[in-house]
């Protein structure tokens, strides 16, 4: 049975977004290529886009037991994964250039769950998704995503097969992501020789 919902826009920035039970975020050390959804931490969930740079409708509905299948054609193949309830409230942030920020609105209520504060409860989530243009890029493609949680024992994701690309990415982004930071720095040496007019 639904519990609450709240729906509202999210302004991405370039890289998805994180959602979660936990106010803890830093980026992902693995982002999960070729599915909609995966694992940032046991609390929190990285959710890829279509849309890079614009607006995303997400609808959240907290439920008391598994809801059922949504039906129809205009929604992605579903993915599940479960996540461990850290604080009683659900929380949502952009991934930015350089920058993570939370995205939930001041006007909009947090959702709340009545779950114990030991870090003992599991929260299952379901992820639909729908962009009216599936082709990546920035601005508005008509992008939406259905969010259902409800309290759940930790079961193994659901997620389509990903390609062999995929894997690259996956592969090319976790060596990104274990590089120091100073093997990005870069020195230039000033070769003008002599004085500005």
């Amino acid at each position: 049975m639904l519990v609450r919902a709240s729906s509202f826009t999210v302004d991405l920035g370039e890289g998805g977004y994180l959602i979660g039970f936990t106010d803890d975020y830093e980026y992902p050390k693995e982002m999960p290529f070729g599915w909609r959804c995966g694992t940032a931490t046991d609390a929190g969930a990285v959710v890829l886009t279509t849309t890079d740079t614009g607006p995303l409708q997400l609808t959240v509905q907290v439920h008391d037991a598994p809801p059922a299948p949504e039906t129809g054609a205009e929604w992605e193949p579903v993915e599940e994964i479960s996540l461990r309830a850290d604080l009683p409230a659900l929380y949502v942030a952009t991934l930015e250039q350089g920058d993570i920020l939370d995205a939930w609105p001041d006007d909009e209520p947090l959702l709340e769950f009545p779950f114990s504060s030991d870090g003992s409860d599991w929260v299952r989530m379901r992820l639909y998704c729908h962009a009216d243009d599936p082709e990546p890029g920035i601005g508005d493609h008509g992008e939406r995503h259905l969010v259902q949680l409800w309290p759940a024992p930790h079961t193994p994701p659901v997620h389509p097969d990903i390609t062999e690309a995929d894997r690259q990415a996956r592969a090319d982004y976790a060596a990104d992501m274990a590089m120091p930071v100073e093997d990005y720095t870069t020195t230039y040496t000033d070769t003008h020789q002599g004085e500005q007019d």
